[in-house]
């Protein structure tokens, strides 16, 4: 099918992009359009004017300074998986953009289009959560800046007000003595996850565990931390059997249940990827 008729926009600035939207209720963001196009041909979506922000200068770039690594909201996941600043200060961050969708939709997908659309089955979500991500948004009354676990609210609902735009993604940058790791178990024919986890293992002088996080997609509306079995690994020694016991005590709240998982399923294969993702993250530190 085709969209229906639309207005297009393409400013060279993020305040002209704000203007845009405040004077055009019905206008969408445009980034790298892999979420928006295909609703749009579905007519599930018909918005009365796409705003192009995809070449932006001020939304590219990764960078890194102060301890922090930012990524601009239109870099794409082919530019975060292939960074090696991104790949050293963040790699679950970079294990997640690697496994979206396919070549052709790395090359074109944008991490602050992934994150403002919240699919609870996308990838980088549970990697923002878990990393302890800033998110930069800019409208009209100006800047601010909005933390990963305020950012999701339900499912494909964040904080953004619909004239405001998803300008950076700021991630502190890995200590000494801190691994970090992505795992998910995808639906082989979509590539979404049924379950992703992201995990984050800070260890100490003597090997013990001194901070820990550990997320996940795919099981729920939105991207869910699992507090309880972080803080639970904090002091031990993260042997693979104080891992395991750990993650057998995890409950996802209203875990999903669809016609490709069911809710219980989803629940024992959040504790599988998770002691994966915990073990992986360790190994790293």
């Amino acid at each position: 099918m085709y969209p229906s008729k639309f207005d297009y926009h393409r400013p060279s600035s993020v305040q002209e992009a704000v203007q845009i939207l405040s004077s055009n209720p019905d206008a969408k963001i445009l980034a790298g359009g892999h979420s928006l196009i295909p609703v749009m041909k579905l007519r599930l979506a018909a918005p009365a004017a796409l705003v192009d922000i995809g070449r932006i200068d001020a939304l590219q770039g990764i960078s890194r300074s102060n301890g922090s690594l930012r990524i601009g909201a239109c870099v794409t996941y082919h530019e975060i998986a292939n960074s090696a600043d991104v790949q050293a200060a963040a790699p679950a961050l970079a294990e997640a953009a690697g496994q979206i969708g396919d070549r052709q939709v790395r090359y074109r997908g944008t991490i602050g289009g992934n994150l403002s659309h919240a699919d609870p089955a996308s990838d980088l979500p549970a990697a923002a959560l878990a990393l302890g991500a800033t998110l930069h948004v800019t409208g009209p009354g100006g800047s601010r800046s909005v933390s990963a676990s305020d950012f999701f609210v339900d499912l494909m609902m964040t904080a953004l007000q619909p004239d405001e735009i998803l300008t950076g993604v700021e991630v502190p940058v890995a200590q000494s003595g801190t691994g970090s790791a992505y795992v998910k178990w995808e639906h082989p024919a979509s590539g979404y996850a049924l379950c992703g986890a992201a995990a984050v293992v800070t260890r100490g002088a003597s090997g013990s565990c001194t901070g820990a996080s550990l997320c996940f997609n795919g099981v729920s509306s939105t991207a869910v931390a699992a507090t309880a079995v972080a803080a639970s690994l904090v002091g031990s020694d993260l042997s693979d059997a104080t891992i395991e016991s750990a993650v057998g005590d995890l409950s996802i709240p209203d875990a999903t249940g669809d016609m490709f998982a069911s809710a219980g399923y989803r629940q024992e294969l959040a504790k599988v990827m998770g002691a994966r993702a915990l073990s992986t993250a360790r190994d790293r530190a």
